[in-house]
């Protein structure tokens, strides 16, 4: 992989936290105005500009991408954002206690006793001709118009504002190179609301370490994007389309060949559930669907437990193992033997085998992008979410599914297939704001 240092945008140390902000496709207009209410240095401003506006403004009017611009120029003029002087690289650490707090320190060891869990990854400028030439390997399908979307708000402020999220196949060498630089003290160390996560971030000075983490990743083969596939399209397709109009410059190296991304270790990645909630059962009564689905699971009712806050009792307790609450009552259900194929990527997945035997050929739902009998839960808010919905009528059944593993998405990747609907949800999110990687 061809990466290199980049003279970061960044906040000054004392503004971190009223700069950064949430990716700007994890929420909606209204909730960003609200998150950015009294805060003139919020990167919504910029992320998500059309909350510079009357509520109700089109995301996509020009005036919109005019005032992203504007609001990039007065962050630098005012100093809220500031570029560094020499090319850098960034470590940029994540911390999640298991109860989903991050009050833990920057190593990772828990403020509190509970066990916390760090993912630690390096910012860098990543090719554009690796994502263009597959080395940048993707397992989600993208929409040309969201990617238009962010192909417009690259090209308008001649920068990437926002990072994706990339994993590489983990070696020891980087790591003993990020365990190094964290023993340093941290540019950036906060928990930031309203998820509550610890983001840590330090800058690499040194020229001769830039320059060995540039090597080692020279002998990598392959990244994958984790998250944020139409970033990572429009920022390619940005730079492709300044690549060919300054063809005849000859200049070298240039930066807007390069876009902002962290890449992580893939066996420190936290992949959690994506959950499944349906309005009906097609016609059936609960005893009709619970018979329907013997043909191709094992069936038992989970009784005689007392269910905690996390729902421990009731998860999945591994692939092909699903959990489903219906009628007040919560069930595991197990794929029999035969019913899938170990073989397929995409069919031995449990979104596939859940969509196969249950969604489609039970309830009758055949296109998860676009029947509005079906919603997609986040492992993030518990299965607790999920009793919720039934229990208040909105739904009438809810299945929650094992995670994928980081190797299946890599096999998917690798062979060139592309993953079901909502199958992957990485968390915590890459923060906004910490760094901005400009074109010029």
């Amino acid at each position: 992989m061809k990466i290199k240092p980049f003279r970061g945008i960044r906040p000054p140390k004392e503004l971190v936290e009223q700069v950064s902000s949430r990716p700007y496709d994890v929420l909606n207009s209204e909730e960003a105005r609200q998150e950015a209410a009294g805060n003139e240095k919020s990167l919504y401003h910029i992320i998500k500009p059309e909350i510079n506006f009357e509520p109700g403004t089109d995301e996509h009017d020009p005036r919109v991408y005019d005032a992203a611009v504007e609001q990039f120029k007065l962050f630098k003029e005012k100093g809220w954002l500031v570029q560094d002087a020499e090319e850098k690289y960034y470590v940029y650490a994540q911390t999640i206690l298991e109860k989903g707090k991050g009050l833990e320190n920057a190593t990772g060891a828990a403020l509190s006793g509970e066990k916390a869990k760090t993912q630690y990854g390096l910012v860098v400028g990543a090719w554009v001709d690796d994502y263009l030439e597959g080395r940048i390997k993707k397992h989600e399908l993208t929409r040309r118009d969201k990617e238009e979307d962010r192909m417009k708000h690259v090209r308008v402020l001649n920068a990437n504002m926002e990072p994706v999220f990339f994993a590489y196949p983990h070696r020891e060498d980087l790591d003993a190179i990020v365990a190094e630089v964290t023993k340093g003290e941290p540019e950036y160390d906060f928990v930031a609301a309203p998820e509550g996560f610890r983001h840590t971030f330090w800058v690499i000075n040194d020229p001769a370490t830039i320059q060995k983490i540039t090597e080692i990743f020279a002998q990598i083969p392959a990244m994958y994007i984790a998250d944020g596939h139409h970033r990572s399209a429009a920022a390619a397709g940005v730079g492709k389309e300044l690549k060919i109009k300054n063809s005849k410059l000859k200049i070298e190296n240039p930066e807007y060949e390069y876009f902002l991304a962290v890449c992580f270790p893939d066996n420190q990645l936290n992949i959690i559930d994506y959950n499944r909630v349906v309005k009906d059962l097609n016609g059936l009564t609960e005893e009709e669907f619970l018979k329907a689905l013997e043909a191709d699971f094992e069936i038992s009712e989970y009784r005689n437990i007392e269910i905690s806050n996390d729902f421990s009792e009731v998860k999945p307790k591994g692939l092909h193992n699903f959990s489903l609450y219906m009628g007040g009552k919560w069930y595991s259900l197990t794929a029999k033997e035969g019913r899938y194929d170990d073989a397929d990527p995409i069919g031995v997945l449990d979104v596939t085998i859940s969509s196969n035997l249950i969604l489609d050929k039970i309830l009758g739902i055949k296109d998860l992008r676009s029947d509005k009998r079906i919603d997609f839960v986040g492992g993030i808010r518990g299965l607790g979410e999920l009793q919720r919905r039934v229990d208040c009528g909105e739904m009438k059944m809810a299945l929650a599914l094992y995670p994928v593993t980081m190797q299946q998405i890599i096999d998917i990747a690798d062979s060139g297939n592309i993953m079901p609907p909502k199958t992957t949800w990485f968390e915590p999110k890459l923060r906004s704001g910490l760094v901005v990687h400009e074109l010029n």
